[in-house]
């Protein structure tokens, strides 16, 4: 591909979303700016917040409407941090205004939805990316190393991915079922980009289970509550299969996040350590260690580069496509109590 933009500092930037949580706005235009693109706007709904971006980027140009933004604005990317039922429709918005467009993860919610902001990128001839900027978590960097490059475990057979234990969740949206797709959309999708960096493989086939019902009363959103526990079983060509399971109903939840089984051994993964059990001369032998750093601003200096220089883009959108297809499949399957086969467009 050509690169967009002589240089970087030519690629100006803006975020839609300025919340107070976790200030994912502010941590986003740092990132672009230290990846040596150029900050100018900000979208956000609450003029508190937007009065706040304004004190910490002094100058940044800030609106109450993505429209308002796309009209007036010179922005070239635009980062969307905002709900994960809005991204679909607010980046078509930014990508028929010919911007190129990050969306915080997920993607979307539906493969539908990611197929027609692919189609749209294409059409436009424009970037379209996801924030994964756990894809160089240290926990998965170690991981790689130690499984694909100096096969410690084998050939992988199956990866056993969870996250969770027994609570009522929270009242913001992301307990929301219709807002966030469901409990497997926040750290699912981050467990599942990890699990994928690892089999590597095409999915055929997805099933869904869920336990519904059990907090939704306790709750703000009621019906609309997302899950209390879903699983997610997805078989791959080369014969491995993936068990995602996010809960809130686990009164005895497994150590760790994941664990990856391979003919020599079994890694175990957290976001600080790893443990390897394997077995040599009849004997059971287990080591333990630290992940190397995170390397979180790998993300946007991969999309400015390429941006500015034309090297190939590590999180396309049909990567980001895959968690949301499984995910997509096991809502499905759950619904219809049957496993359902993967489609691509």
């Amino acid at each position: 591909m050509k690169a967009r933009f002589k240089k970087a500092k030519d690629i100006k930037v803006g975020v839609v979303g300025y919340g107070g949580a976790f200030n994912m706005g502010k941590g986003h235009l740092n990132e672009m700016k230290h990846a040596g693109m150029t900050p100018i706007a900000v979208v956000e709904i609450d003029a508190a917040r937007r009065k706040v971006a304004e004190e910490e980027f002094p100058g940044i140009e800030t609106y109450s409407s993505v429209s308002q933004m796309l009209k007036k604005s010179e922005v070239n990317l635009v980062t969307l941090i905002t709900p994960h039922n809005t991204h679909a429709k607010l980046a078509l918005e930014c990508l028929s205004a010919g911007r190129h467009v990050v969306s915080e993860k997920p993607l979307a919610i539906t493969t539908a939805e990611c197929d027609s902001m692919i189609k749209k990128a294409k059409q436009k001839n424009l970037m379209l990316s996801t924030y994964h900027n756990r894809h160089w978590d240290g926990c998965i960097l170690t991981a790689k190393k130690q499984i694909q490059k100096q096969k410690l475990i084998g050939d992988i057979y199956k990866v056993e991915a969870h996250m969770g234990a027994y609570g009522q969740p929270g009242d913001w949206w992301r307990s929301s079922k219709s807002i966030s797709g469901g409990i497997l959309y926040d750290w699912g999708v981050h467990l599942l980009e990890y699990s994928l960096q690892l089999i590597q493989s095409e999915i055929t086939e997805v099933s869904g289970y869920a336990k519904k019902g059990f907090w939704a009363g306790k709750t703000a959103w009621k019906k609309d509550t997302n899950e209390d526990e879903a699983l997610a079983t997805v078989r791959f060509k080369n014969g491995t299969w993936l068990n995602l399971c996010v809960t809130t109903l686990d009164s005895n939840p497994k150590p760790g996040q994941i664990e990856i089984t391979g003919t020599k051994g079994s890694y175990i993964m957290t976001g600080t350590d790893y443990t390897i059990v394997q077995h040599r001369s009849g004997k059971k032998i287990v080591t333990s260690g630290k992940n190397i750093a995170n390397k979180w601003d790998e993300y946007y200096k991969d999309i400015s580069s390429h941006l500015s220089k034309g090297t190939k883009l590590t999180i396309t959108p049909e990567w980001s496509r895959r968690p949301i297809h499984i995910l997509d499949l096991a809502n499905k399957s759950a619904k219809e109590n049957r496993a359902i086969k993967a489609k691509y467009s």
